[in-house]
């Protein structure tokens, strides 16, 4: 009988929903939506909005992450406002004309929910959801 490690299945979860979150954005008009950006956008809806913390996040550079927010602030996904805790740093925020993108993402997601839901049964759905609460933060 053969295990998997609880990460490879995760990863394999995470990329399906990645991958069907882009696809079905494409069908719908939003063409063109990276991984990089895609991460980007979790890790903001997350509440994650330095800059530097999403580059540690996504293992890339403060240089590369600069390129890729400017990338996506250019296609109206984000924007970079002053962070008010610390006049020093920005934080990055959804693009005020963004709205469209974000309700479609959000319809998908749910659609992608509830497919999964279908196949794996609202119990092992209601479970799943309870474990992946329980997983501390990160610090």
């Amino acid at each position: 009988m053969e295990s998997s490690l609880l990460i490879l299945d995760l990863m394999r979860a995470f990329y399906w929903f990645d991958e069907q979150l882009r696809a079905r954005l494409a069908e719908r008009g939003w063409k063109g939506i990276t991984r990089s950006q895609s991460l980007v956008l979790a890790n903001v809806a997350n509440g994650i909005t330095r800059p530097s913390h999403i580059a540690t996040n996504l293992g890339v550079s403060r240089q590369a992450m600069s390129q890729l927010l400017g990338e996506m602030t250019a296609a109206g996904l984000v924007e970079t406002v002053p962070d008010p805790d610390d006049r020093r740093a920005q934080r990055v925020v959804f693009a005020r004309t963004g709205g469209p993108i974000r309700e479609a993402a959000s319809g998908v997601l749910r659609d992608l929910e509830r497919e999964l839901g279908e196949a794996a049964g609202a119990r092992a759905m209601a479970g799943l959801r309870a474990v992946l609460k329980a997983v501390p933060d990160a610090e």
